[in-house]
């Protein structure tokens, strides 16, 4: 039997320029993958498994479908996605830097947000996701939240990797963040590794790192007549002027997420009935949908500015007066729930 010998070996050649120091090298040898994988030869294909176990393959195959089903109207940029995802946990990502990268970029309210939650729940469960709003750190002296503040503090970004040893980094509308805070996310995309007030360097290359930001977002409609890619060549230049040239190279996907459109909130309202009759008929409120409830709802949560919020607030209030409606006077909040146009609401019939 033949055998294939595989080989894999991050020399010297492969580190940073800018990265060449004493410490660096040390924990750079450490860190080397040097292995033998023996392997049969069938012809021109060859019989190799991943070190996953069957179900974490399964959660692999199936993440497109859960993306387009969870985030709608931003079919362009869950395959790119999808395939950070599926490198990074395959292990075919770079050894001495996060798992992946991603800069979300676009207006608000379109599933920036969204989309790590779903793909973080996915992969690794609800409590993985690490969220920071960066308009908490716009002093320097807020560097120290992150890092410890003083001698022994280990601070947010160390308690973080003493729970947990992979996971996904939110920093949310990072062009807020201070120079100093975004020097630290250099870093951290560099190398994966901080080091914090207690004197540990911590490795954060188990974790996905995303970024937000709705820089360059709020001049899309007078643009919003031109072609999809001068709208995202505007975000792109405009995020990239805010977040520092050499932190967008080191991110592995610069992705734009487009206005919602009529339709796309049509779907979004559905989903969100269709979770806010759920909650209700898991405290007992059994609800039926008549067929211009829908319709109506979209009518009134619908904003192109604002994208999806809305429509959410829009779904939890309409649903939820309509409901306390009925335990107001003493009755149960079972049967259809249709439009009132007298009112202008919604009510269980």
């Amino acid at each position: 039997m033949d055998v294939v010998v595989s080989f894999l070996f991050f020399g010297p050649a492969a580190l940073p320029a800018d990265h060449g120091t004493r410490t660096y090298h040390r924990a750079h040898r450490r860190r080397c993958m040097w292995y033998t994988k023996r392997t049969p030869v069938r012809g021109k294909d060859t019989d190799m498994t991943p070190p996953l176990s069957s179900s974490k393959l399964t959660q692999l195959q199936n993440l497109d479908a859960v993306l387009a089903r969870e985030i709608r109207g931003q079919s362009q940029v869950l395959p790119r996605i999808s395939s950070v995802i599926r490198r990074g946990e395959l292990g075919l990502s770079h050894p001495l830097r996060p798992r992946g990268s991603f800069a979300l970029l676009g207006p608000t309210g379109v599933g920036k947000t969204e989309v790590v939650l779903v793909t973080t729940h996915h992969i690794f469960g609800a409590d993985r996701l690490f969220r920071f709003d960066m308009s908490e750190y716009q002093t320097q002296e807020s560097l120290g939240l992150l890092l410890g503040a003083k001698l022994g503090d280990v601070g947010f970004l160390g308690a973080i990797r003493g729970r947990a040893a992979e996971g996904s980094l939110l920093f949310d509308e990072a062009e807020k963040a201070h120079p100093r805070v975004l020097d630290l996310l250099l870093q951290l995309l560099d190398a994966a590794r901080l080091t914090v007030a207690t004197g540990q360097t911590l490795d954060f290359s188990g974790f996905y790192v995303w970024l937000t930001s709705n820089i360059g977002s709020a001049e899309l409609m007078s643009l919003q007549h031109s072609s999809e890619a001068t709208l995202e060549r505007h975000v792109l230049t405009r995020a990239q002027q805010s977040l520092r040239p050499e932190i967008f190279a080191r991110i592995n996907e610069k992705l734009v997420f487009h206005r919602l459109a009529y339709d796309h909130q049509l779907e979004i309202a559905e989903k969100f009935l269709a979770r806010q009759i759920a909650f209700l008929g898991d405290r007992g409120h059994r609800l039926e949908l008549h067929p211009d409830t829908l319709p109506f709802l979209v009518r009134k949560g619908f904003h192109p500015k604002l994208g999806a919020r809305p429509m959410r607030d829009a779904v939890e209030k309409l649903v939820g007066d309509a409901v306390a409606e009925c335990l107001l006077e003493c009755r149960p909040a079972c049967g259809t729930l249709s439009v009132d146009e007298a009112r202008d609401c919604l009510v269980v019939r």
